[in-house]
């Protein structure tokens, strides 16, 4: 765990989902971003809006976090951990490996 957050890999997000679990996803993309399509069942709330809106974010157990790349959502890990927000993970490589493994 580095900087209050640990890493999951699209392909473990991917096998979990095969298996019906309910996983606690944040989109952290921009609105045209998202508008391209996103991972089903994650909730859309934008970087900049995450100061704003993170108690609408469940906090009980794991809370994965998404972006393009994985550098937006790290950002948003960071922010999260200095609140004191347990079980934070940050998607590696983003919705860019996501695509790739479609």
């Amino acid at each position: 765990m580095s900087n209050g957050y640990e890493w999951i890999s699209p392909q473990e997000i991917r096998e979990r989902l095969a298996k019906n679990e309910k996983l606690n996803m944040i989109d952290v993309r921009e609105d045209d971003e998202v508008a391209a399509g996103m991972i089903p069942g994650a909730k859309h709330i934008r970087l900049s809006e995450i100061p704003d809106r993170y108690e609408e974010i469940e906090q009980t157990g794991e809370i994965i976090l998404i972006c393009r790349s994985g550098n937006r959502s790290g950002r948003a890990c960071q922010y999260l951990a200095s609140l004191g927000i347990p079980g934070l993970k940050n998607m590696s490589g983003g919705m860019l490996e996501w695509d790739d493994q479609e």
